[in-house]
């Protein structure tokens, strides 16, 4: 289980805990281990087609930045953009001042990374600590889900990534939970918090859940889960407890009615509340069915806390048939809800569909 940590000056990290469920469904969580380690991160190998669309978003397509892309090769090192950056420099005279976008790729390079750290600390001591300008100010809100279909099973997660003005979402990407790779991600989906991965290809494509408007839930697209297509909006706000916005609590889950999906509404007094939602398997931009009511809100024991009035998941897990979903209590502390996979799927299905 991932989980948020915010530290002095409000900046917040992403931490992990072990466990195990029971048969009969009992919960537990390990002590975590004694000494925390960030890891040693380093460079890795950058896409310059991400890097190109990347840059076009922040204003950056003009003659200087086609003449740094034409000296690239479809994948570069540090050493490479280096050299490049030299020698678009040595034009200066002709091409005019290039300080602003050699900045910029210089920015967007040391935010994509990769962190390792040593077998000898407990996944619970790996805290993955904010390591680029573009999460300069935290990252928060990983929405880890294990990805299935493209040879062994690799363990993706979209976070939040806030550099003090603006906020992002960054992607994670590991194997073993001892390297991880980070990466910027390109598209107007990927603008903002709370995107959310499907757990296998859709078509042949990468699939994800998108709050890039900050009030409804989407779907976008994309051929590498780096650079995703406009998200299509599936659910918009329309009732009381979800009427100032809306957004996931974590990647979907597969079953054989649909993609099952816990979604989060904020209605008046910035109050909380987790609901759920179907969607088709094959266009999952066809919402199926929506609870008419919240499955969970906040308890007078977990309005209190460093935010208060929220309850927040940003995962959950199937264990059997039941779903397991940790969530937040005003940011203060987490508990565990336990739903019946059956019973809740039997509401979405006979009671309470979606409009045509």
């Amino acid at each position: 289980m991932s989980l948020r940590a915010v530290g002095e000056g409000h900046l917040s990290s992403i931490g992990f805990r072990t466990g195990t469920i029971s048969g009969e469904g009992g919960i537990s969580v390990d002590p975590p281990g004694p000494f925390p380690d960030i890891g040693r991160s380093r460079a890795v190998s950058y896409d310059r087609s991400l890097f190109q669309q990347k840059l076009a978003e922040l204003g950056h397509e003009e003659e200087n930045a086609q003449f740094l892309w034409s000296l690239l090769p479809p994948r570069f090192s540090m050493a490479e953009l280096d050299a490049a950056v030299g020698e678009l420099c040595l034009q200066q005279v002709t091409r005019g001042c290039s300080v602003a976008l050699v900045d910029a790729v210089r920015w967007m390079a040391a935010s994509n990374y990769e962190v390792e750290f040593d077998a000898c600390h407990a996944i619970s001591e790996r805290v993955l600590w904010p390591g680029g300008p573009a999460e300069s100010h935290g990252m928060e809100d990983a929405r880890f889900v294990r990805f299935t279909g493209d040879g062994d099973p690799v363990y993706f997660a979209t976070y939040s990534a806030f550099d003090g003005s603006s906020v992002a979402s960054h992607l994670l990407e590991t194997a073993d939970f001892r390297t991880f790779t980070v990466s910027q991600l390109a598209g107007q989906s990927t603008s903002n918090k709370g995107m959310a991965l499907f757990p296998r290809r859709i078509g042949g494509r990468y699939a994800a859940l998108s709050r890039w408007d900050r009030e409804s839930n989407g779907i976008a697209y994309s051929g590498d889960a780096r650079r995703w297509s406009d998200a299509v909006t599936v659910q918009a706000p329309g009732r009381p407890w979800e009427l100032v916005q809306l957004g996931n609590c974590g990647s979907p889950i597969e079953t054989p009615a649909g993609w099952l999906v816990f979604t989060h509404g904020v209605g008046p007094m910035r109050e909380y509340s987790i609901g759920a939602i179907l969607l088709d398997l094959d266009e999952p931009e066809r919402l199926i069915a929506a609870l008419p009511e919240p499955l969970l809100v906040a308890s007078e024991s977990e309005r209190e806390g460093y935010v208060p009035n929220v309850v927040y998941s940003c995962g959950s897990l199937l264990h059997g048939d039941t779903v397991v979903l940790p969530y937040g209590c005003s940011d203060s502390s987490v508990r565990f809800a336990t739903v019946d996979l059956p019973q809740l799927l039997s509401q979405l299905a006979t009671r309470h569909s979606a409009p045509a």
